[in-house]
This record gives structure tokens, sequence and C-alpha cells, in this order.
């Protein structure tokens, strides 16, 4: 169940996928967040990564007689993308490592990952002398998508020591992390720290993104001192995974004061801002503390914590600017099997609203009043209204008000009744 939310998530699990995969900014990795089996059900929130569902005849661009064409037309991983590499070498045709480089990061922006790996030990064979520190990054990662945490594990210990760069370390601390091995996982980020190496804020993210995947929300806060104390500047996935793990706690306190700290940062930007409004809007529609009538019931099997993730990774792509993304996370928890409940509704529909997508918000309405399960919540709508003039947004509040009256609904909140 966890893994149909991932596929949502997947281009944002590359939120937690190593610099050396995408150089683009959203999910919704995660965290952070390629699929696999041994994937954790919290999307990495680091650095964007590329967007894992692509149209592999976008990223082919044809089906000419170059050599990356020739490797696309493999499709099927039983096919060896070695084989068609030796034959284009033995044609006397070049392969210089650049082109390499860029046809295994696109077979792994298709999930081609096995043809990817080929591409890449080729690159090695032939281009040794040519590799970056974010090619064997590169190659640890896609070990893991192939054969596993171990293989990757056992691919690193091998480097020499001049290759262990941040680059590989932080590929094989992803590895675990999506595996969820946390105590091997901590005992690499000790060992980074010993080495000196100058761990960036997307080293600490997946720390804590492994920590809200097993639950352990308690430790979230102390990576996000470290953070602090070694002067590295957290960015807006930072912020997500503390704000997510402070609501999943039900600690308004802690919430709030990391929401004040955000509009204190002097990297702030307009993205920032919505994501602050919006999650002081879901915190007070949603009734985050003391409303038992709000929480996900015991019996069902994705837990209230995990709901709460999901919904502030919601909140998260929508700060980004990423509504295809917003629609993409919907949809998946849509797919499961879970009840969705008004905080769920209320979530995405804030999100449509601040982001003027009024025909968006709509749909989400006609699903809400469409839904087996809950029943259509209005007193949810009229705290909404009430959390939108609260927070100074008037006009939203207003559009929202009319879209509710071509829903037959009329709000009945106090700020609708005093207005």
């Amino acid at each position: 169940m966890a893994a149909m939310l991932l596929r949502a998530a997947r281009a944002w699990r590359s939120l937690g996928l190593p610099r050396y995969i995408g150089a683009s900014p959203s999910p919704l990795s995660s965290s952070s967040s390629a699929a696999s089996t041994a994937e954790t059900p919290f999307p990495a929130a680091a650095t964007p990564g590329i967007a894992a569902d692509v149209d592999e005849a976008v990223i082919v661009g044809g089906e000419g007689d170059d050599l990356r064409s020739r490797v696309f037309r493999l499709r099927l991983a039983k096919h060896s993308a070695t084989e068609a590499l030796e034959k284009w070498d033995g044609e006397g045709r070049a392969a210089p490592a650049p082109e390499l480089r860029r046809i295994a990061r696109d077979l792994s922006r298709a999930r081609r990952y096995k043809h990817a790996l080929e591409v890449a030990e080729w690159m090695k064979t032939h281009h040794e002398s040519d590799l970056s520190e974010n090619d064997y990054g590169m190659r640890i990662d896609l070990i893991t998508k192939v054969f596993g945490a171990t293989a990757a594990e056992d691919f690193f210990e091998k480097l020499a020591p001049g290759a262990k760069s941040l680059e590989a370390y932080t590929a094989l601390l992803h590895s675990y992390a999506r595996s969820k091995m946390t105590d091997k996982a901590e005992r690499l980020f000790q060992r980074m720290k010993d080495a000196n190496l100058s761990i960036d804020v997307l080293v600490y993210n997946e720390m804590m993104t492994l920590y809200m995947s097993v639950g352990e929300l308690d430790k979230v806060p102390a990576v996000a001192e470290e953070l602090k104390r070694a002067n590295v500047s957290p960015d807006l996935f930072t912020y997500n995974l503390r704000v997510s793990a402070a609501a999943a706690s039900m600690d308004l306190e802690v919430f709030k004061g990391i929401l004040d700290e955000m509009s204190n940062d002097p990297n702030s930007n307009e993205g920032w801002a919505l994501y602050r409004n919006l999650a002081g809007i879901y915190a007070d529609a949603t009734q985050l503390v003391g409303s038992g009538n709000s929480l996900v019931e015991a019996e069902v099997k994705i837990s209230q914590r995990e709901w709460i993730t999901y919904d502030f990774l919601v909140i998260l792509h929508a700060g980004l600017g990423n509504l295809g993304r917003v629609k993409d996370i919907w949809k998946s928890m849509q797919m499961t099997s879970q009840r969705m409940t008004s905080r769920n509704y209320v979530c995405v529909l804030s999100s449509y609203l601040m982001c003027g997508q009024l025909k968006d918000a709509a749909e989400i309405v006609d699903e809400w009043q469409r839904s087996k399960a809950p029943e259509f919540d209005i007193s949810a709508c009229d705290r909404l209204f009430d959390a939108f003039l609260g927070a100074g947004f008037t006009e939203t509040a207003d559009s929202f008000r009319e879209l509710m009256l071509q829903k037959s609904c009329i709000l009945t909140s106090r700020a609708s009744e005093s207005s």
C-alpha cells in the first residue's frame, strides 16, 4: 500500500537521490521518493531531482541510429546494453564519456536501471580516467536499484580511498535509508563526520527522512539541531521534514515554532511563505491538536503519522508550485484501500485555493461530496473558511465561499456570519 502512495512521490524520492542523478527542482521525492520494494513510506526531502515518470519517447528524441537510440531500443531488461555498446565500439564509432553519462542518466529517469548500470559499468571500463565523483555516486545508486543495498555497500567498500567522496557516501546513505537500515545509516553518517567531509543539507535531510520513515520522530529534532551547529543552511525540504514530524507528534508548540523560524530564515522566499501559510491554515482548519474527530481510526492500516506526512507532502509541492505533483499524490492516496479523512480533503482543497486553482478546488469538493466515506464534512469547510480569514487571505476566503455556494453549500462559521 505504501508503494502505491510512492508512485506519486516517486520523483520526490529523488529529492533524496544523490545530486548526480538529477539537477532540477519536488516530490515529491522525496524523499524523498524511485520506488523499490525496500523503499521508505516517506519520500525523502532534500534537493529536488529529475522526475521518474518520464516518457521514453521524449528522452530518446527519435529512433535514429545514434548510440542513445540503439540502447533505448533494447526495451526489455533481458537484452544487454553491454552487447549493444560493444557492437557500437566494434563498428569503430565513438562512445565518449559525456554521452555515456547522459544515456545512463536518461535510462535511470525512465526506470531502466539495469541498462543504466550496464552503461555506467561500460563507461568505467573504457573511460576510467574520465570518471567523476558523481559517476561513482550514480553507480552506487544504480547498484542499489538493481541488486540491493548490500551489493551497493560491497561496491563502496572496495572503492579506493580517493573515490570515497561526499557523493559516494551520500549515495550509500540513501541506499541504507530507502532500505530502512537505520543502524548502518547511523554508522555511515558518523563515518562521514569522522572523515571531515563537507556534509551538506541533503545528508541531514536523508537522516531525517529515514527517522520519519521508521517512526522515530523524536530523532528528527536532534538531526535538525546538528545541522544548525554545523552551520549548514536548511532548505524547504528540511523544514517540511521538521514540520511534518512535529505535526505527526501533535506538538503544536514546536510546529508553530518551526514556522516562525522559517519566517526569520534569510533564505525565505515566496514559496516558503506559501508553505508557511498553508501549514498554518492546515493546522487551524483540521484542529491538529486535541480533536478526536479528525484523527484516523486506530484500526486502519495507515497510521495517522503517515497520513499527516502525505498531507505535508502535498503542502510542500504546493509551496514549490508543483501542482502536477499535488495531483499525482492525491490520486495515489485515493487509490489506496484506506478511508480518506476530512483532514486530507482540507489539505488538498486549501492548497488549490491558495494557488488560485479554482477549477481543481471545485473538483475536490465534488469528489468529497461523492466519497463513500467519510460523509462530506461541512464543519471542516467552515473551519477552513475561518482559517483563511484568520490568516488574512480575504480574497481566497471569498472565492471559497462562492465556490461552496455553487455546490449548494452555505458556510455557517462565525466568520461567515460576521462578514
